[in-house]
């Protein structure tokens, strides 16, 4: 599973050099997680194939603009929102 969330990164990190690698990451593991969760929860689950395809498309079609987000989720803040990490 590692090896799939640092390849994830680094498209991401392709995509938005905004983003510190550490952003990146955390990014990947957030959309994977969400990802999962949903469909698990409505009975569509298909495995960690099609996962990695849908994070994968979002990392396209999104990833340019992920550093504009700012959460408000106390869970999510401290991870997306800072500003002291080093960029790629």
């Amino acid at each position: 599973m590692n090896d799939i969330y640092e390849k994830l990164t680094h498209v991401l990190l392709e995509k938005n050099a905004n983003l510190s690698y550490a952003q990146a990451r955390a990014w990947v593991e957030l959309l994977w997680e969400d990802t999962e969760a949903t469909y698990a929860k409505s009975g569509r689950y298909n495995g960690p194939e099609m996962t990695e395809k849908l994070v994968n498309t979002w990392i396209h079609n999104h990833g340019a603009q992920l550093h504009l987000v700012q959460s408000k989720n106390p869970r999510f803040q401290e991870l997306l929102n800072r500003d002291d990490y080093l960029k790629h």
